[in-house]
């Protein structure tokens, strides 16, 4: 079996999807009440972030997790809601070119992967006019319709993205030499060392000497 792996983030999405959800939180009509909360929260973080006191994969899973804090009174269905009334926002700003990948790789019979450190749900929502045969996000603790946040919270970034591409692909045999990953950031690096077609799209200036270097595809 041959896949393709779509990275979202300057990938698939051609902006980072974390400021789009500051953005909307800061300006919904109904939620904005939970802004001044995140802000504070995030604030001494970001600060020792720019200090270069806090590493950078630190401070996302920590954002990451600040973020569901604030919305913590929602229950899972609104949570849900609030991600679908993203799609249309963010519909404009897809990156056609590889959108035109999946699609080749889907009628190939490519088995299709979106990986990516955001929200599931908010994936889920916020691609719902794409088809993958498979989704891996960050999935948000939840006991029934509620958040839980007294449950593990962990961030997929890095090389959790190949250990939840292991875990998603168990028991499936994978030609990975005639496989296809698409990624723009230095992070995806040990997705796109994985497959024999790695291809960078609009990468980042670490990713884009590796590519070079090693002579792969750059969208």
């Amino acid at each position: 079996m041959k896949i393709a792996i779509f990275d979202f983030d300057g990938t698939l999405y051609t902006k980072e999807t974390f400021k789009l959800l500051m953005k909307q939180l800061k300006n919904h009509p109904k939620y904005k009440q939970y802004y001044g909360k995140f802000f504070r929260s995030i604030l001494p973080l970001y600060i020792r972030y720019k200090l270069k006191i806090l590493p950078e994969p630190v401070m996302k899973e920590r954002s990451m997790l600040l973020y569901l804090q604030a919305l913590d009174s929602l229950t899972m269905t609104e949570l849900h809601e609030y991600f679908n009334s993203m799609h249309s926002v963010m519909a404009p700003d897809f990156n056609e070119q590889v959108i035109n990948r999946l699609t080749e790789h889907r009628k190939e019979g490519y088995y299709v992967l979106l990986v990516s450190g955001a929200y599931t749900p908010f994936l889920q929502a916020v691609t719902s006019h794409l088809t993958f045969d498979h989704i891996i996000g960050t999935d948000i603790p939840s006991r029934g319709d509620q958040l839980a946040m007294d449950q593990p919270f962990l961030h997929i970034q890095g090389r959790r993205k190949n250990e939840q591409i292991y875990q998603a692909l168990l028991g499936k045999t994978v030609d990975w030499d005639n496989s296809f990953a698409y990624g723009d950031s230095i992070s995806d690096l040990p997705v796109l060392e994985k497959v024999g077609y790695p291809v960078a799209v609009r990468p980042d200036e670490k990713l884009n000497a590796v590519a070079k270097q090693r002579n792969w595809e750059i969208l």
